[in-house]
């Protein structure tokens, strides 16, 4: 692979260098982008589309892909990786993430689940790899909101420190560098810590102006774990499923548009450059190139003021739109039960 090429791949002509991007370092030492894009491609993006964007957001600076299995993209994300891979990106400069889907929880099933999306993702290593949920609760791939498993229940805790153990066994085993968690409340998390022996890096977890989840993202920075955001955009393109009547617009939100107006950016600008500053991780995706292009230049362009950062504190609503309902069990009074709103594990 000749030098003139793999420049021409690495950074398009008004692409970002991946060196100027902010990285966070991790609590086992190992050092991730701290702006990705994500690959949850809905029910309306196509697997192809969403590994052509990987494709071109590489071409523009990306360096960080969060996966999961349950995505049904890890395949043609895989050709997408070979593709940027052999225009000349090495693969230590790539981070990839992927998750384990909440129906290989079983014993062995979270490293044969590892082991497929290594497959499919045609790499030796995954830079992350996170249990997606904390429970073994499954539907379906576009179920709809009433959908529900007649095998769901709620969190045990022994069941996930056995599903723990085998997330331990990758790293231990190097086929993964670094381990997490997403979607975990503070008294799950707790009970983790207590009993681990590996320590989670990460926690993934919807965060955006409109929820900003204060409680929780300061336990983890307490605990030394980095929080990565999903959402941070308000999540605009969420399936149905997870629409709800009661919930509100980040990006449509009179002081994130003020902001916004003031610096003549785009408002979805704003709320990447608060969840950087605040400490976040974030994973947006897009399909468009106008958008994922300028979510990626935002992470190196001149910060928020204190008081603009102040103006967003302000606004949080507590407005959770990945409710989970799909996740609930038979006996559980509703979606919030999986969330352990009043400090103890429901049951």
């Amino acid at each position: 692979m000749n030098d003139e090429k793999k420049t021409r791949f690495v950074l398009a002509e008004d692409g970002i260098d991946p060196n100027s991007i902010p990285r966070k370092k991790l609590n086992n030492g190992v050092e991730m982008p701290a702006i990705g894009m994500g690959t949850f491609g809905s029910d309306a993006v196509s697997p192809t589309e969403v590994a052509n964007t990987v494709v071109c957001g590489a071409e523009y600076g990306y360096r960080m892909f969060d996966c999961a299995s349950v995505y049904g993209n890890e395949k043609e994300i895989g050709a997408a990786l070979k593709t940027i891979m052999d225009g000349g990106v090495p693969r230590e400069e790539l981070f990839i993430a992927s998750k384990v889907w909440n129906n290989m929880h079983g014993d062995g099933k979270v490293i044969e689940s590892c082991k497929q999306s290594l497959k499919d993702l045609g790499l030796d290593y995954l830079d992350l790899y996170l249990v997606h949920w904390p429970f073994p609760n499954y539907h379906a791939q576009g179920c709809s909101v009433d959908s529900r498993s007649p095998d769901a229940r709620p969190y045990i805790h022994e069941e996930f420190m056995e599903t723990w153990a085998q997330m331990e066994q990758l790293a231990e085993q190097g086929l993964v560098r670094a381990i997490g968690t997403s979607n975990m409340t503070i008294p799950k998390m707790k009970l983790l810590l207590r009993d681990c022996k590996t320590r989670p890096v990460v926690n993934e977890m919807e965060c955006h102006p409109h929820f900003q989840q204060s409680e929780l993202f300061g336990c983890l920075m307490k605990e030394q774990i980095q929080p990565i955001g999903f959402c941070p955009l308000g999540s605009p393109g969420r399936p149905e499923r997870d629409r709800t009547q009661d919930d509100t617009v980040d990006l449509e939100d009179p002081v994130i548009v003020g902001i916004a107006e003031a610096q003549c950016v785009h408002p979805a600008v704003v709320c990447l450059k608060w969840a950087l500053q605040r400490g976040l991780v974030v994973i947006p995706f897009s399909t468009t190139r106008r958008n994922y292009t300028g979510n990626l230049a935002c992470s190196t362009t001149p910060p928020l003021s204190d008081d603009e950062m102040a103006q967003i504190a302000a606004i949080d609503k507590n407005c959770r739109l990945i409710k989970g309902q799909v996740f609930t069990w038979e006996g559980s009074r509703g979606w919030e039960d999986l969330w352990d709103l009043d400090g103890t594990i429901s049951e």
